[in-house]
């Protein structure tokens, strides 16, 4: 009969843990960000880097019970490309793919608990090194930003800086 019992706990506890929802993310476009798309880098350009923050973030907690029923709200609040977008290629025609720089991005936002507590998070990164720049692709610093802020998200680490 204590067999029975404790099985029936193992099985009760696994399905409890199974039906655990994993974070729900979201990502926003600010305002100066969008206003700065449509005048300079392209808005697609900038859809498509929140949709990469989205699923980079995703991708790190996926594998993490810290926010399982946890909705993260995120806000880009600015990027900076490593070379030109294609909107800046076709708004200046002697502008090369060539050209690059210093890039990075800025994240906001906040984290809503399954029991609603609210944590507010906060992470920027910019290269500050040519010779350090990810230049590569057009956000390779916006890349590396990302993956930094979801791994110290996973880890807690923004949140325990609060």
């Amino acid at each position: 009969m204590r067999t029975l019992a404790a099985a029936a706990a193992i099985l009760l506890a696994s399905a409890t843990t199974a039906l655990a929802a994993p974070a729900s993310v979201t990502v926003d476009v600010g305002p100066e960000l969008q206003a700065k798309a449509e005048k300079v880098l392209g808005v697609r350009e900038v859809d498509d880097l929140a949709a990469q923050l989205r699923k980079t973030v995703e991708r790190k907690l996926a594998n993490s019970p810290a926010y399982d029923g946890a909705r993260i709200e995120l806000v880009l609040v600015d990027a900076q490309p490593n070379r030109p977008t294609f909107k800046q290629l076709g708004d200046r025609p002697g502008l090369s793919f060539e050209s690059f720089g210093l890039g990075g991005a800025k994240i906001g936002g906040r984290a809503i608990a399954a029991n609603g507590a609210v944590t507010p998070i906060a992470y920027k990164y910019y290269e500050s090194d040519l010779h350090y720049a990810h230049r590569t692709t057009t956000w390779g610093d916006a890349d590396v930003a990302f993956q930094q802020f979801a791994a110290k998200l996973r880890r807690g680490d923004l949140v325990a800086s609060r």
